[in-house]
């Protein structure tokens, strides 16, 4: 039962959204409440929000009843940004619109939109958004920018914060600014001047701080995404112009995002890579410093341990297996619209680098079998130790960043550390050419021992990066619940002052995404992890990454892959610990329809997941544990009967239809109806469209 606050609020909104779309029951408000990382919170209620005007009136009911609202795109984040224990507002469906501007220059898109949808509006034109996240597949506009994502070749020029060229948002009180539309910034500047000047006042703060505006100039020289995007008070001398980049990174934290317009980069034509083997990590890292003036597009590091963890396809040559254990890979791609340039600016990669000798002899490649396996590595780290990982464990990617002359120290560094907290199957790699490393590991939080090793590595690390290599906490993952108790030791106290400031000036009563990006608990990284328990082998390796759900087509209808696994898990967490039957009881009451009579079974999943999990395959083994003996002995019967069935089905169509012409429409559906009603639900309704039954195929005619 809701509380009388969010029942009210939920009263209050069905007035005005289909309460349909206002969901309240345990299986659904945890399957819409789960995200990508390894946080859980269920929400109380979950809005499927279809228009601004919606969105609006949702502030405004929510605002008036001092309730808390949650922002959701793909729910594709890592660090715990989109979940709530409150009300989660998705947009994803109805926010599907998109222009292209000024001769294809720009490009409007909403929230829902795919990051990778985007990019086919665009590559007629030979264009593409700035930022590319390697979720890109699942990854919404609004969480791209709200985000501030970035990527493997867009580095710190292409990203959103760079790349943004308007933004329309609603503020904590309905209040809309579209910075595209000079009488909605007019009519801003106007009626909310005390929210202006309060931005001049922190921009004009810091400019007169020398200190605090060099350490903002210096620490965003490398990609930082960790807490507020206060660079924009330094850039930046018009308000709206700050206003504009603030809310890119500030994880629907500020406002909600309606739309955004993108400046397009080009999208060139001609690419080609090669993947450079060094004999050192060291080397590998000097290269790179000699790469940042060269013409390339990317250069991804992979270190010994990423290697092997891919030695085993297919397609890997032989000699991965044979590397020496310092060894260190750089994947280098270069690209231009003309093939000529291409192939000079591969020259000049090895005029570079040639000082530094390389294990073995690389050649750049654009033949389609050899590129997609080199990027193929690349990608496939986190998957591959997600598939690799113990049952019931929980998938970590962090991503730091250092100044490039420190990498190698940097990276020798976080390798001790994993070492020292025994984390024996972590993966380094990233976009070396920015400083910025990923490293994957798997982490059990079923008990405190695990949890206290994780809380010491977290520490540890905070000191490594920030107080050793004067590096970045967060490079473009999002600063998160898994951050936020680090963010003023990486910044400062002026500097988180100033952050906690622009939360204020935003949403004074914290109703707005609380306990993201600033977090005064120095725990909260350790609080409301997400269970995982072990349901069933098809779905244990699940990493609830959501890469699935663009390809299901009963997403949006019930649920998609990802929320059908989350779901079985509950179930199976529910029956082993036993500790809330009537919870296990109201959320089998809707589990038949919603996991298992919508799944279409079509496998289609399987093909986007990261570890290749088929949740169709899954439903069709739940199907089966479901039947009682009986629906099996039939089920059986049909099996070995099929020639009979069919042919009391054709004749029991005909006879329908015969009943159809004789009655009309109207009153078969009256009866049809009638019967589904009398028979609580057991014969099925007839519809119109229903097929009459067809002739019997004869097997012996000839043709």
């Amino acid at each position: 039962m809701l509380a009388p606050s969010y029942q009210k609020l939920k009263d209050l909104l069905s007035a005005t959204i289909d309460p349909k779309r206002i969901l309240t029951n345990p299986l659904q408000t945890l399957a819409y409440g789960t995200d990508a990382s390894f946080y859980r919170l269920i929400p109380k209620i979950v809005i499927l929000a279809h228009t601004e005007s919606e969105v609006i009136e949702i502030i405004k009911q929510a605002k008036s009843l001092d309730i808390a609202l949650t922002f959701r795109a793909a729910g594709t984040s890592l660090s715990g940004q989109a979940i709530t224990d409150s009300v989660l507002v998705v947009a994803t469906h109805g926010w599907k619109s998109f222009e292209l501007l000024d001769s294809n220059t720009k490009i409007k898109l909403e929230p829902g939109i795919i990051g990778a949808k985007a990019n086919n509006y665009l590559a007629p034109h030979g264009l593409k958004i700035g930022p590319d996240p390697a979720s890109i597949g699942a990854a919404m506009i609004g969480g791209i920018v709200a985000n501030n994502a970035s990527g493997m070749c867009c580095g710190t020029a292409q990203n959103s914060y760079q790349t943004i060229a308007d933004i329309r948002i609603v503020l904590n009180d309905g209040t809309i600014l579209d910075t595209a539309n000079e009488e909605s910034v007019n009519a801003f500047t106007k009626n909310k001047i005390v929210l202006i000047q309060e931005i001049e006042n922190l921009r004009d703060t810091i400019k007169s701080n020398e200190t605090l505006y060099h350490l903002i100039k210096n620490k965003f020289k490398i990609k930082n995404t960790t807490g507020y995007s206060i660079n924009a008070l330094v850039d930046y001398q018009d308000p709206i112009e700050i206003i504009k980049h603030l809310m890119v990174g500030s994880e629907g934290t500020l406002a909600f995002i309606s739309n955004v317009t993108f400046k397009t980069v080009i999208d060139e034509k001609h690419k080609s890579c090669s993947l450079l083997i060094f004999n050192t990590i060291q080397d590998a890292c000097n290269a790179t410093i000699l790469l940042k003036s060269a013409p390339v597009a990317a250069v991804e590091l992979l270190d010994r341990e990423s290697i092997r963890s891919v030695e085993n396809d297919d397609d890997a040559p032989d000699y991965f297996k044979t590397l020496p254990e310092s060894a260190c890979a750089l994947l280098v791609e270069c690209r231009d619209n003309d093939l000529d340039n291409m192939l000079i600016k591969q020259l000049k990669v090895r005029s570079e680098i040639e000082s530094i000798p390389t294990f073995s002899e690389y050649e750049f490649t654009s033949n389609p079998k050899q590129y997609y396996f080199n990027w193929k590595a690349r990608k496939g780290l986190l998957p591959t130790v997600g598939g690799l990982r113990k049952n019931g464990t929980s998938v970590i990617i962090e991503d730091v960043a250092f100044p490039l002359p420190q990498l190698a120290d940097a990276c020798l560094a976080l390798k001790d550390l994993f070492k020292k907290y025994e984390y024996h199957d972590a993966v380094l790699f990233g976009h070396a050419l920015e400083g910025n490393l990923h490293f994957v590991f798997s982490q059990d939080f079923s008990n405190q021992t695990e949890v206290d090793r994780y809380e010491k590595l977290m520490s540890e690390l905070a000191v490594l990066v920030v107080d050793r290599f004067n590096g970045s906490l967060k490079a473009e993952h999002g600063t998160g619940r898994n951050m936020a108790p680090f963010v003023e030791k990486e910044w400062g106290t002026a500097a988180y002052e100033i952050m906690k400031r622009i939360k204020t000036i935003f949403d004074p009563h914290n109703k707005i995404n609380p306990d993201v990006l600033i977090n005064p608990d120095p725990k909260a990284h350790l609080k409301n992890l997400k269970p995982l328990p072990e349901s069933n082998t098809i779905i244990d390796k699940c990493m609830e990454c959501g890469f699935c759900e663009p390809h299901c087509v009963s997403e949006g209808l019930t649920l998609s892959p990802r929320q059908r696994i989350v779901i079985a898990r509950e179930i199976s967490r529910l029956e082993s610990t036993k500790d809330n039957p009537q919870r296990l009881a109201d959320i089998r009451k809707d589990v038949t329809y919603q996991l298992d009579e919508t799944c279409a079974t079509d496998g289609l999943c399987a093909l986007a997941c990261p570890v290749h999990i088929d949740t169709g395959k899954f439903v069709k083994e739940w199907r089966a544990s479901e039947l009682d003996s009986n629906d099996k002995k039939v089920a059986a019967y049909i099996g070995s009967h099929m020639a009979g069935t069919t042919a009391i089905l054709r004749i029991g169509l005909k006879i329908i239809s015969v009943f159809h012409t004789i009655l009309g429409t109207t009153i078969m559906t009256a009866l049809s109806n009638a019967a589904h009603f009398i028979t609580f639900g057991k014969l099925p309704k007839w519809i119109p469209e229903m097929p009459k039954g067809a002739h019997k195929i004869n097997l012996n005619q000839k043709h």
